[in-house]
């Protein structure tokens, strides 16, 4: 298996898109498309795979994930949405993150809320959330090392790959699973 380090630095966990590199001029789609790409392709996993597609952006709209848009144009306020729709798709269904983004957006068409403090909240917490996950993985091959040698089996390098597999597999069910209970009590807390 390959070193973690390796396997964490080809994963390109920098790729965010900060409030400076948002323009405070307003895009229209193939543009907000053309930025996405260039921030977050290092995070693909093939060259085929796209990071953000006209198809993907009109079933967010039609969703309502972000409040609707004017002139065929994306304010900085949209392409915050959607870089958090974007980090927040892998792990939680659509209707998922409608849910979680609902009241966000109510009180941003009632121009209440000021999303460029919010947003750089949450990319604080992706820089920790960063380190935390780089130390985590490290303790994981340990372990999985140590388990690993204990089977005394000649093809230890697959058996390693399959477990750390299945122990971060586990670990994002855990995450996801706990992030959909958040978002239950999100559902719960607006019907009341």
């Amino acid at each position: 298996m390959k070193n973690m380090d390796e396997i964490i630095e080809e994963m390109n966990l920098e790729a965010s898109l900060s409030l400076g590199e948002i323009p405070d001029l307003n895009l229209y789609m193939d543009q907000v498309i053309q930025l996405f790409e260039k921030k977050f392709s290092g995070t693909k996993r093939t060259d085929d795979e796209k990071v953000l597609t006209k198809t993907m952006i009109n079933n967010y709209a039609k969703g309502k994930l972000f409040f609707p848009i004017k002139n065929k144009k994306y304010s900085k306020d949209h392409l915050m949405l959607i870089s958090m729709i974007y980090q927040m798709k892998g792990a939680l269904s659509i209707n998922d993150v409608k849910m979680t983004l609902e009241q966000l957006n109510s009180r941003m068409i009632d121009g209440d809320f000021d999303l460029s403090r919010l947003y750089s909240s949450q990319l604080h917490l992706t820089e920790l959330n960063r380190e935390r996950f780089k130390e985590s993985v490290q303790g994981h091959g340990e372990e999985v090392s140590k388990e690993v040698s204990k089977l005394n089996d000649q093809d230890e390098e697959y058996l390693e790959q399959l477990l750390m597999v299945a122990a971060m597999s586990e670990m994002s069910n855990f995450y996801r699973r706990a992030a959909e209970r958040i978002v239950d009590e999100i559902a719960e807390n607006n019907k009341g």
